[in-house]
């Protein structure tokens, strides 16, 4: 990986100019190392990550990662929350604090999933409400600012401009903040999601930590213990009413990885939102379901999960630089 700092004006007269050198670089990294590079695109402005995404989906192997990657790791921790709430991902109303990247990504995957306990993308969305820094996203806003993936789920209501109201209203079963605004996730509002819910999913997903819309303790005291919590920081674990409570961590170090080395390993060539979704269904077999199925290598290794184990990087060096050799199979002697 070579890390590459891109430094451009912000004028709409230098848009041209930023697009053209993005297409150059991806053109050079083609020719340079073949087809079947993996480009991994982070922390570009939400405009813009959108943007080439859409555009490079279908003509490189590319993919975002605070998009897909951070919708996968959130998805799969839902779908890990619906057996302690014994629902559908259809069945709940999902509420974002935030429209970013991460929000809109993770929104997207989830009408993913609810397709496929087949809900329509219509009623999947009708599920999904978004709050940004002007409000609740809805359709005719008078605070405009609903444009690009937001228009998407925009709903049809009456603007609201308070969190908290918004909760009391939408009746939210789960909370999921990503704007990186410490401490939104207030003691009323917490009590508040513990009102509505026997188990309320909470995910405060930013970070740093500082950044985090609540502590584990919080969400663990505020809604008496009831909460089914993720964040994307690391937090400890919480006793409450002599019970240990352990954080679950969303965060997509856990994702990325593997679909980085499943996508290598098998020579993927366009890295699809259902690659992402397979992730979030079965995060610890990730690569073992991404060469099953979508891979150009041939001929198909039986062993897939040995195939993969062998393309690790091998850290023990034994006290020599040579690479590790093995010896001829005794059936191959005998041919």
């Amino acid at each position: 990986m070579t890390p590459c700092t891109l430094v451009c004006g912000t004028r709409e007269s230098q848009r041209q100019e930023y697009d053209d050198f993005i297409d150059e670089f991806m053109r050079a990294v083609v020719k340079r190392y073949g087809q079947n590079t993996l480009i991994q695109f982070e922390d570009f402005a939400n405009h813009n990550a959108f943007r080439f995404l859409d555009k490079y989906l279908n003509q490189y192997c590319t993919f975002n990662d605070d998009i897909q990657g951070t919708a996968s790791v959130a998805v799969a921790g839902l779908l890990a929350s619906l057996r302690v709430t014994k629902t559908r991902l259809s069945d709940n109303v999902i509420l974002f604090q935030g429209a970013g990247e991460a929000s809109l990504g993770i929104a997207n995957l989830c009408v993913m999933a609810m397709q496929k306990e087949g809900t329509s993308s219509e009623d999947a969305r009708a599920k999904i409400w978004m709050v940004d820094s002007k409000g609740l996203i809805v359709k005719d806003r008078p605070e405009g600012g609903v444009t690009g993936h937001k228009v998407h789920y925009a709903q049809v209501h009456a603007p609201i401009k308070n969190l908290d109201e918004v909760v009391r209203t939408v009746k939210p079963t789960v909370l999921i903040g990503a704007a990186a605004i410490g401490g939104v996730f207030t003691p009323q509002l917490l009590k508040q999601m513990s009102t509505l819910n026997k188990r309320p999913i909470i995910f405060a997903l930013s970070n740093p930590t500082h950044k985090a819309e609540c502590t584990a303790e919080d969400a663990y005291t505020y809604t008496e213990g009831r909460a089914v919590f993720a964040s994307g920081s690391p937090f400890p674990p919480v006793v409450f009413n002599g019970q240990t409570h352990y954080p679950g961590q969303g965060n997509n170090s856990y994702i990325f990885p593997g679909v980085a080395l499943g996508v290598i390993c098998a020579g993927v060539r366009h890295i699809s939102d259902e690659v992402f979704l397979i992730a979030a269904e079965v995060s610890y077999k990730i690569f073992v379901l991404i060469i099953s199925g979508i891979a150009s290598v041939y001929p198909e290794p039986k062993d897939k999960e040995a195939f993969v184990k062998a393309q690790l990087y091998d850290y023990n060096y034994d006290q020599t630089v040579l690479p590790p050799t093995y010896p001829w199979p005794e059936v191959a002697n005998m041919l």
